[in-house]
């Protein structure tokens, strides 16, 4: 099994891995929202959800193997979940004719508690690992740790970082999506503003 995973660490970089899981998430959610801007208010939190796992493993100074590599993945998967639940509702409040400073700080207020819910109660399920004993325990204990460590940064940091990334992606999208103003020449073409004779010197 150690040679298996020697040989997968030296033919798949851990870099083109997490390059790869961000890839297919940035896709799915540009298909889910039908925009390109709005996934990077939730994929700009994932970064904060690694940071803490990375911790986490350096704090109890675990390896970076293919265990750690697996549970980053699932931190990805989870840290955008919860994003996902805040930029869902903040949208759907921004359409409803809400600001945009109103939608995120509802999204955020709204999905607060169904997010602590999900989380604490996945960290309980995972905290075991942690805690294992016997056969294989330093396999499961790099995978609990490494779970555990991101989703508190997802849960306790990155929550509230997120309606921060949703208002500005929102806000780039809404400036990039203006329509250019007409120029002089075709108001002058098409009758003016003013109700004035158009150019074939009929009233409009």
């Amino acid at each position: 099994m150690s040679f298996q995973e020697k040989v997968a660490e030296e033919g798949i970089p851990p870099t083109a891995v997490f390059g790869f899981s961000l890839l297919v998430v940035f896709l799915l959610l540009a298909a889910q929202y039908e925009s390109w801007t709005l996934p990077f208010g939730v994929l700009l939190g994932t970064p904060i959800a690694v940071l803490g796992a990375l911790g986490a493993l350096w704090l109890g100074r675990l390896e970076l193997d293919v265990f750690s590599q697996i549970g980053l993945v699932m931190v990805i998967g989870l840290a955008a979940k919860n994003a996902i639940l805040i930029v869902e509702f903040a949208k759907e409040e921004y359409e409803h004719g809400a600001s945009l400073v109103d939608a995120a700080l509802a999204g955020a207020r709204v999905r607060l508690r169904p997010i602590l819910m999900t989380a604490f109660a996945f960290i309980l399920g995972v905290f075991p690992l942690v805690i294992s004993k016997g056969a294989g325990a330093n396999s499961r204990q790099i995978l609990g740790t490494t779970v555990i460590g991101g989703m508190l940064a997802a849960t306790l940091i990155a929550v509230f970082i997120i309606p921060v990334t949703f208002y500005v992606s929102e806000r780039f999208r809404g400036e990039s999506e203006k329509a250019p103003l007409p120029h002089p020449g075709l108001a002058l073409i098409s009758g003016g503003t003013d109700g004035g004779p158009s150019a074939d010197g009929k009233h409009p």
